[in-house]
């Protein structure tokens, strides 16, 4: 029987100081597959002696990619575990390693804005701004060593942690644990990405579909109102009442307005899907993104968006 072929814990560090540069060939089209299959290359190499099997492994870790770059280190670990357990026979197939890798990515992504971004760099960043206004050099210090350290033992301890748990995972594949994983992943990764469809997809028809002219007192009759202050306060109260319509004695209605009353965010979602069918057809992502863009240039240009 062949010696099981292991990682080191320095192969497993040389893998987490790769992935700290897992934006540096970032592409609109496969996004961060190229420092990805980069940070992984380490391992690869241990794991798979013979050529042919290490480009084959390459070409599987250059497939779309694309998290949050620090809580990218656990989809890592996992991902270390099962080719670690591929590469001494078990039976773990590219579509598993990819599902796995996708469906963590969706949710992962989520949890690494609000965390890193939105609350403990704005912290630091305080922080280290409030002591560098008293004239100490110990702020900008402060906010660089502080979050880097916090930054790199992130990465290295989530990856040990998904190490450990991808390999209990690889163990149970006769218990079907991988596919529930898998599954269950890729639910929530898909619910994610469809809660944040209306956040990140804005479509607005701007045709008029009707024009009515307001009866008074429906709208802020701009003529009557006083000159400074009083004005001011006037037509705030005003408004506060009568809402955005009461701006002008003509109330537009938009399509958009009629399709937000019908289902909010319908188009965004349907653009949304159909981006997702024509991926699903191997269409080139840049291909999409051109087209898009001709698109929105030419439904600006004659009115329609």
């Amino acid at each position: 029987m062949a010696e099981k072929i292991a990682l080191s814990k320095k192969d497993r560090l040389a893998v987490a100081w790769r992935h700290q540069f897992l934006q540096g060939s970032w592409n609109y089209e496969r996004m961060q597959n190229g420092g990805w299959c980069y940070s992984i290359i380490p391992a690869i190499k241990k794991l798979y002696p013979q050529k042919e099997d290490r480009i084959a492994a390459l070409k599987r870790h250059l497939e779309f990619y694309n998290t949050h770059p620090y809580v990218s280190a656990p989809v890592m670990g996992v991902t270390l575990a099962l080719e670690e357990e591929r590469a001494n026979g078990a039976e773990i197939n590219d579509q598993a390693i990819q599902g796995v890798k996708v469906g963590m990515m969706g949710p992962l992504a989520g949890v690494g804005d609000p965390v890193f971004w939105f609350t403990l760099r704005p912290i630091l960043g305080a922080l280290g701004a409030s002591l560098a206004l008293s004239g100490s050099i110990v702020g900008p210090l402060l906010f660089f060593f502080a979050w880097n350290i916090i930054r790199m033992a992130f990465i290295w301890y989530t990856q040990e942690f998904g190490y450990k748990v991808g390999t209990s995972i690889a163990q149970d594949l006769s218990g079907g644990l991988l596919g529930k994983i898998t599954q269950g992943a890729s639910i929530l990764g898909m619910f994610i990405i469809g809660a944040l469809v209306q956040r990140w997809v804005s479509i607005s028809f701007t045709p008029v579909v009707s024009r009515v002219v307001q009866s008074e007192g429906a709208y802020i009759d701009w003529s009557k109102i006083q000159a400074g202050a009083d004005g001011i306060k006037s037509a705030l109260e005003q408004y506060a009442t009568l809402g955005a319509n009461g701006l002008n004695p003509e109330k537009v209605t938009t399509l958009q307005q009629n399709l937000d009353q019908l289902i909010p965010g319908l188009s965004a979602l349907l653009l949304t899907l159909l981006c997702c069918w024509l991926l699903k057809k191997k269409v080139s992502p840049i291909v999409i993104i051109v087209a898009l863009f001709i698109i929105g240039v030419l439904a600006r240009v004659v009115g329609i968006m």
